[in-house]
């Protein structure tokens, strides 16, 4: 039977709840358990994929096509279950579904409220991320919920899942409550009192935590701790301090030290082998005792939020400790780039990685990013719009194709090297349509889609014959444009199988050391163990360029 762990939070928001349930979620795992989780996100938004980079950092996508909440991204690269469409929902797919549902005629005629039809929903969709009653069910499902205790949004998934433990029973699920203990230097010391209210605001909707992680800048005393104990009614040995650290990658044996993973095994009467940590020591080891460092510039529009590229600065860091090395990122606002000062905010960076996004604001300054790495043979990597932005910078510059665009950014351009396609073969294989006046939402290619990779190039060295990663855009390579450019000396080293679209662009290693653009999201699939092979052949590029200029430098 599957038993559930609902992780809630409380006081503030971007406390680090998705980071403590894939730690819970990766310790679990090291006692080999079959584990998932499944993200609750109380916005009306139907998915996070028209809402800014801003508003909710980045968009991750699975391998069946869904765009999904951030913390999935977490969850993969903490745990080996891979997530799917079923492990985020929000309220909007809820509501979604009910309202469906009420004009199909499912509830014969009743009045459709939010106690049960609403909750009931809510439980199915757990159930079925969790794969009750699948072969596919898990030993424990961890269910995190967006927001913060009190939010009027999150009541519902709160109700929801209170019922859900009643119906489980004894022992078949276990409450998970982060909260914030904030530093007053005025007083010098740590205030209890956000997080006693809070837990007795989750008393009040009838939810009583077994465990409480108290977020701090530092440590929490015993003294606190036991105080916390005293007003929460919860255990001291379930009052854990989580405080913050260097790297992510230390949160879970902060947490096993604790016992948080014995403590819930416990209460779900789970009989284990012990947690076997090595793997995540072994990390931590490399994280902090690097060999080299590479400075990466990353050229982006959304740089005030870090958020917006969590995926990606996680795989520059894996594919750092691949190589032995510290990578430091610097993010460079497009905007700011303009032909006449390319150098000087570029120059000093050992790569340049361009970054996906959508709208104009700021590709002019990507442009200027992508021909400063090309003729000063910088380790270039353009990602989605990165690709892009190569392309149309080539096909300007090299192919002689003046004023070339993507219709994206200037719908009259006279070289459209980058268009709108109007058909595609979806991630689970159905062809979809689009034009110029479709939603947003659900009008992207999306998922894991498959490529055919030329024979010769980097992309061969990298992934061999066929390349299967994420997607996550609208617009394409202008295939009219293709032999133009293959003859201006662009390499075009992956095409997709069926509509035979530009997936992968490189140059030569004879005119350049390392120049790749990909119109994919390699990033999604990088994780801490392995990195990524593109991220690891980039930075690796990157720390051989460094070691030949250093060598010349010498000379």
């Amino acid at each position: 039977m599957t038993k559930f762990v609902f992780v809630t939070g409380g006081v503030v928001s971007s406390l680090g709840k998705g980071i403590a349930a894939a730690s819970l979620a990766a310790l679990l795992e090291s006692r080999g358990l079959k584990v998932t989780l499944i993200k609750l996100d109380p916005y009306i938004n139907v998915d996070p994929g028209t809402m800014s980079p801003f508003q909710h950092g980045e968009v991750f996508v699975t391998d069946d096509g869904a765009e999904t909440d951030l913390d999935l991204g977490h969850y993969e690269r903490f745990i080996e279950t891979r997530m799917k469409k079923s492990n985020n929902f929000t309220t909007g797919k809820i509501y979604q579904s009910v309202l469906d549902k009420e004009r199909r005629g499912d509830y014969l005629g009743k009045t459709v409220q939010v106690i049960p039809h609403v909750t009931n929903e809510i439980q199915d969709y757990i159930k079925r991320g969790a794969g009750v009653g699948t072969p596919e069910a898990v030993d424990v499902a961890i269910v995190e919920i967006g927001g913060t205790v009190g939010d009027i949004e999150s009541l519902p998934f709160l109700e929801a899942v209170r019922q859900l433990s009643l119906r489980l029973g004894p022992n078949n699920s276990a409450f998970l409550h982060l909260s914030y203990l904030p530093w007053l230097a005025a007083a010098g010391e740590l205030k209890t009192k956000p997080t006693q209210h809070t837990a007795k605001e989750l008393r009040a909707i009838g939810i009583q935590a077994d465990a409480l992680l108290c977020r701090a800048d530092r440590p929490v005393p015993d003294e606190e701790r036991a105080k916390i104990s005293l007003f929460s009614n919860v255990p001291e040995w379930g009052v854990i301090s989580m405080w913050d650290v260097d790297t992510i990658y230390k949160v879970p044996r902060m947490l096993h030290e604790q016992g948080l993973d014995g403590l819930i095994c416990d209460k779900l009467r789970l009989n284990t082998p012990p947690a076997n940590l090595k793997r995540w020591d072994d990390l931590v080891h490399e994280v902090e005792h690097p060999q080299h460092t590479v400075s990466v510039a990353m050229v982006g529009k959304y740089v005030d939020l870090s958020d917006s590229y969590k995926s990606l600065n996680e795989a520059l860091r894996h594919a750092g400790m691949k190589n032995h090395a510290k990578v430091q990122i610097e993010y460079i606002d497009s905007e700011t780039i303009d032909a006449a000062n390319v150098a000087k905010k570029l120059g000093r960076f050992d790569a340049i990685l361009v970054p996906g996004g959508f709208g104009a604001r700021g590709v002019e300054g990507k442009i200027c990013a992508a021909q400063y790495a090309r003729e000063n043979k910088v380790a270039y990597l353009g990602i989605c719009l990165g690709m892009q932005v190569a392309t149309i910078e080539y096909a300007r510059h090299v192919a002689g194709l003046k004023d070339a665009n993507s219709t994206e950014f200037d719908p009259k351009t006279p070289h459209p090297v980058i268009a709108l396609i109007d058909e595609w073969q979806d991630a689970d294989g159905s062809i979809q349509k689009r034009d110029a006046n479709s939603n947003l939402g659900g009008t992207m290619r999306l998922g894991a889609q498959s490529s055919d990779v030329s024979d010769g190039t980097i992309a061969h060295q990298i992934y061999g014959a066929v390349v299967t990663e994420r997607h996550r855009h609208r617009y394409e390579a202008n295939e009219h444009y293709l032999d133009r450019l293959r003859e201006a000396g662009l390499v075009i080293s992956a095409l997709t199988q069926r509509e035979h679209l530009t997936e992968m662009v490189e140059l030569p290693q004879a005119v350049h050391p390392w120049y790749v653009g990909v119109q994919f999201h390699p990033e999604f699939k990088s994780t801490p163990w392995d990195g990524h092979p593109l991220f690891n052949a980039y930075i690796r590029a990157a720390l051989d360029l460094k070691g030949t200029q250093t060598l010349k430098a010498v000379a």
